[in-house]
């Protein structure tokens, strides 16, 4: 089969690999589709995994059950499944606790196959900890690209408990930023500020829910912010880019008693300074948010296939498996908000028969 092996940063190569094996009680998935994340890139572009290559990436993938072990009850061939990153335990403490994101028994993708393949092996024990789901036969493929960060999204709303009274500030315009906004709008915030430093990421975000779109470029944020809030500053903040000069902006944007949310990753070793005076005479409450509880992913799953989240305007671009590298630099460069990829076409677009 073909797949995307990283050998170290940016040396991504297009190679034959054997077909995996399954397990007795795991399957194999024929991958259709698999979204391009931003964490994929932060991978495949740094030294995601020194000593430890080939590797392959990828996580937002969705596809038909290829091959059942013997003591698979639970899918059969053919059937039309998606498959989160994250299988919590549900035994350990974290878990029983309702946070299975950060749950003490994890078993990370990264130390297994991803789904930048033409096929993936599923284990027997994912299987068993709910990680796998049947995708209604009306949802696109690609829509699991969505799914799978809203996940990640939902659980930071829940948190903050976004409501009808909210003005929700988003930073950042990103594929992440512009699925806080429409989730934020689903949720009933009252307004949605959207603040970047990229002219071009900034056009035509309204159609997510965005009210108020900032330039960063032009105007100063934490300044523009205030005036859209008569002084008084933002209920909810949410960081959803790599800055650390948006986690120092928003302890100034948040009104007293406000919320905000880390939500994007800085850049490894990049310290954010922070006026901890600012957050104790404000009564500030900052978290950070890496995933979500298997609630916020089922809330997300049923948001996504009922139509209540539209999703085909955030995968604004298809692409073959073999392109990614074309698909990275056109994500990284703001041309594309999210890119779903197949590893069933050419170069050319045309279909790989098995």
């Amino acid at each position: 089969m073909k797949a995307i092996l990283q050998y170290g940063p940016n040396d991504l190569r297009y190679e034959d690999i054997p077909y995996p094996e399954c397990e007795p009680g795991g399957l194999i998935l024929k991958v259709v589709a698999i979204g391009l994340c931003g964490s994929d890139i932060r991978n495949l572009t740094t030294d995601s995994r020194p000593g430890h290559y080939p590797q392959i990436w990828g996580h937002e993938h969705a596809g038909i059950v290829h091959e059942v072990g013997p003591e698979c009850t639970a899918f059969k061939v053919g059937d039309r499944v998606a498959s989160i990153a994250g299988s919590p335990c549900g035994q350990c403490s974290e878990c029983r606790a309702g946070n299975n994101n950060y749950c003490l028994n994890p078993m990370p993708y990264a130390d297994r196959q991803g789904g930048f393949a033409q096929y993936m092996p599923i284990p027997a024990e994912y299987i068993r900890r709910g990680a796998i789901k049947h995708l209604p036969d009306d949802i696109p493929f690609e829509a699991f690209g969505v799914i799978e960060p809203l996940l990640s999204v939902n659980g930071s709303h829940d948190r903050m408990n976004i409501n009808f009274r909210d003005t929700v500030v988003i930073c950042g315009a990103g594929p992440l930023g512009v699925i806080h906004a429409r989730n934020a709008k689903i949720r009933g915030a009252k307004k949605v500020i959207m603040t970047e430093i990229s002219s071009k990421r900034l056009e035509d975000v309204e159609r997510f829910g965005v009210d108020v779109k900032i330039d960063g470029s032009k105007v100063d944020q934490v300044q523009a912010v205030l005036d859209e809030t008569g002084g008084r500053g933002a209920d909810k903040i949410i960081c959803a880019n790599p800055s650390t000069i948006s986690q120092q902006q928003s302890l100034l944007m948040a009104k007293p008693g406000g919320i905000i949310c880390f939500f994007g990753g800085v850049a490894k070793g990049a310290m954010t300074e922070i006026d901890s005076n600012i957050i104790h005479y404000k009564g500030l409450t900052i978290f950070g948010q890496t995933g979500g509880t298997s609630l916020a992913y089922d809330t997300g799953f049923e948001l996504v296939c009922s139509g209540r989240f539209k999703w085909d305007d955030i995968i604004t671009a298809t692409m073959p498996l073999c392109k990614i590298s074309e698909a990275i630099a056109r994500c990284k460069a703001g041309e594309e908000i999210k890119i779903s990829l197949h590893p069933w076409e050419d170069e050319n677009g045309n279909e790989i028969r098995e």
